[in-house]
Parts: structure tokens; C-alpha cells; sequence
């Protein structure tokens, strides 16, 4: 059995995850879970998963959790803080490394798991655009390896060559695409947009995901840091990397090859699939996951990507292009903007006005250590929220 460690467990991808494990009994034991501060979730999840540990970040839930722990007499060892949380994914007795921690909050416990050596199936796409130099080389330095959770980039692993994913020019790739769903505004009149409302924009056609990710995916955010990424994880340039509007989100990623040849990776829209992959991985396993029925679909369609309806996407391409410091100011930025957006401050349309305003003041040098990338990114959250009080509703 492999020991796991899930940070952010209760979370959509946490959930995947444990439901992945407990139709695969057997094959994994679970050590370690963290949260934020839902401790009564993490508590269901210690009942069925015992784990050695459970982390919150929050302390004063952190409190409630280890209080019910002790009432049920459950043999968890309860911890609160960012430094409890960075230490539960480096553990000894954890083999794997669920990172699926939303944000940049997920950053230090990805870089630590890096670090001690483990399997990171990353969910957390923020951690490579922030640092992904940084993260490779702790893996490098550490024997650990990287398996994509993002249904995009896990289709790209699937589709690239086996030990050929940071080689792309020697495996005769010339073009990675990934598709976007569109959202939930695709055919929304532009003029309306003004409008959205944070239900709206979380209300998202085809997958289950938290509010701030779900934002992401209606300004296709979420497409632009996957570029980015895909340009980290695969060693490729931006000029390499496109995105095409896939509605029906059944072809997850393409790899474009210099014969002419196109591989594609198909599948229902569960993010258990990528998750039971990566976990099993060189092998297969149950996902839970309905078969693909392609008679039944009928059908499936393209289109481009609207740069009118879609600024940042065009905005994290932008930053994709420049130097490692433009991608920690783009994601900055996004976070606050959504955050405020989320909380009825600023309008949907404004968010990508925000992001621009902070990406245009950025003119410092690239930086070089994790200590110079949190300084930016803490740089960049203050010059959002300056641009965001300059705004009205």
C-alpha cells in the first residue's frame, strides 16, 4: 500500500480523491488530510480514512476538530498552522502527495513535499506559475516526481511520449493544444456581462468545482494559467502552446506532432479520471467514472477563443511571454480581483481590468529565490486591491 497525504481533502479534488481511494481498497493508505478551517468535514473524512494526522490551517478550528477527535476516541493526531500543513505532505510514511490546496496558499507545502522526495499528483496550478523552476528543481534534487491532475495537462502527459514530457522537440511535437469549455458566458450577450453575478459565474456547464476556480474558468483565467503551466511542465515555448473552445469538455488536451499526426485524450467530464490515473499510474484502476459513450454524444464541437469576451486570456499569455516575475503578478492580481469580485465588490467585467492595471505596473527584474517570488506576489496582491478601491459597482 502507498501512504497519501491529500492537502486541501475537503475540497472537490480532496473529495475525488478519497472517493478514488475507497473504490481501490487496498492500494492506499491515508496519513495525512488538511483544510482551511471545515472541520466538520475533515472529521467525517477522519472516521472513514483514519489518518495518522489531520492539519487545518485555521487554529480555532483546529480546536473544534480535536476536541470531537478526542470525543470519538479516534486515533488522530490533530495539528493546526501553515508550518503543521507544509509538514503533513513531507512525512516519512507518505509515498504520494495530493496538492489541491486553491492558490498560492498552496505553494510551500507543494515545494515541501518537492522537497522530501515524494509522488506530487499537483492539482494546484498556481505553484508552477509561480514557481515552477523552483518546484522542478526540488524534484530533481529530490528523486520526487510530478504527475498532472488538471484534466488538461494530465490528457498532455497522456499523449506525449512515456519519459519524452520535458523533450517535446525530441519527441517530434510541434504544438500542444488544450481545450477550453467556454463557460458559463460563451454565447452571453458582451453587454451583459456587466451584469454577472457570482452565482452565475460559479454555475459552470460541465464540472463541479470551487467558487474561485469556477471564476476562473467563465473569464477563461483558468485556460491562460494553464498555458503557463503547460509551458513549465513540458519544457515548451508559448508560441507552442494554443487553446481551442471545446464546449462539450470531452477532449481534455491534444498533442500536435510534426507527421501531421493529432493525439487526443477523451473522457466524461470527472475529474476522477486524471486522479485515478495519475494515482495508479504507470498502471490503471477503477476511477467510478462512466464510460464515454461517443454514439450517444453524437456529436462534438470547436471554435476559437473570442478575445473580446475572454481579455485574460490574452492577458496571461502576455505574461506567459515575459519573464518569470509576470506570471506571479498575473496570478496575484487574479486572486484578488476574483476574491473581490466574489464578495460584491467589483464587477465581473472589472476583473480583468484589475489584472491589467497591476501587470502594467510590473517593471522589476525576474525573481531569483522563493523569497523574492513571495515578495512579488505579496507586492502585486497590495497593488490590486489599491486599483480595486479606485472602482465602483
Amino acid at each position: 500500500m502507498k501512504g497519501l497525504a491529500i492537502l486541501g481533502a475537503t475540497g472537490s479534488i480532496g473529495l475525488s480523491t478519497l472517493d478514488v481511494v475507497a473504490r481501490n481498497p487496498g492500494r492506499f493508505a491515508v496519513r495525512a488530510l488538511t483544510a482551511g478551517r471545515n472541520w466538520q468535514r475533515l472529521l467525517e473524512q477522519c472516521r472513514q480514512f483514519r489518518p495518522a494526522v489531520a492539519v487545518l490551517l485555521d487554529p480555532a478550528a483546529a480546536a473544534q476538530l480535536e476536541a470531537a477527535v478526542r470525543a470519538e476516541g479516534l486515533a488522530v493526531e490533530v495539528q493546526a498552522g501553515a508550518e503543521a500543513l507544509a509538514a503533513a505532505g513531507a512525512r516519512p510514511d507518505v509515498d504520494y502527495v495530493m496538492a489541491a490546496i486553491v492558490g498560492a496558499a498552496g505553494l510551500l507545502p507543494t515545494l515541501a513535499a518537492a522537497r522530501a522526495g515524494k509522488r506530487i499528483l499537483l492539482a494546484n496550478k498556481e505553484a508552477v506559475v509561480m514557481a515552477g523552476n523552483l518546484l522542478l528543481e526540488a524534484l530533481a534534487a529530490s528523486g520526487g516526481e510530478l504527475l498532472p491532475i488538471d484534466s488538461e495537462h494530465n490528457a498532455l502527459f497522456q499523449c506525449l511520449p512515456p519519459g519524452r514530457d520535458r523533450d517535446s522537440d525530441g519527441a517530434g511535437v510541434t504544438r500542444l493544444l488544450l481545450t477550453a469549455s467556454g463557460g458559463p458566458f460563451l454565447d452571453t450577450p458582451l453587454a451583459a456581462l456587466e451584469e454577472v453575478t457570482p452565482a452565475q459565474a460559479c454555475a459552470h456547464p460541465n464540472w463541479e468545482m470551487g467558487r474561485k476556480i469556477s471564476v476562473d474558468s467563465a473569464t477563461m483565467m483558468n485556460k491562460g494559467l494553464e498555458i503557463i503551466e503547460a509551458c513549465r511542465l513540458f519544457g515548451v515555448p508559448v508560441a507552442r502552446v494554443g487553446v481551442v473552445v471545446h464546449p462539450e469538455s470531452i477532449i481534455h488536451s491534444l498533442v500536435e506532432y510534426r507527421d501531421g499526426s493529432m493525439l487526443a485524450q477523451l473522457g466524461n467530464p470527472d475529474m476522477r479520471t486524471p486522479i485515478a490515473h495519475a494515482l495508479a499510474w504507470p498502471e490503471r484502476m477503477p476511477s467510478g467514472v462512466e464510460p464515454l459513450d461517443l454514439a450517444a454524444r453524437g456529436s462534438l464541437n470547436f471554435r476559437p477563443a473570442d478575445p473580446a469576451r475572454f481579455p485574460c486570456l490574452a492577458l496571461a499569455m502576455q505574461a506567459a511571454a515575459g519573464d518569470a516575475g509576470a506570471p506571479v503578478v498575473l496570478n496575484a492580481a487574479n486572486e484578488v480581483a476574483v476574491a473581490a469580485f466574489l464578495a460584491g465588490r467589483v464587477r465581473f467585467t472589472a476583473i480583468a481590468a484589475i489584472i491589467d492595471a497591476v501587470l502594467a505596473q510590473y517593471t522589476d527584474s525576474a525573481p531569483a529565490d522563493l523569497e523574492s517570488i513571495l515578495a512579488l506576489d505579496a507586492h502585486s496582491r497590495d497593488a490590486a486591491e489599491e486599483k480595486i478601491r479606485t472602482l465602483a459597482l
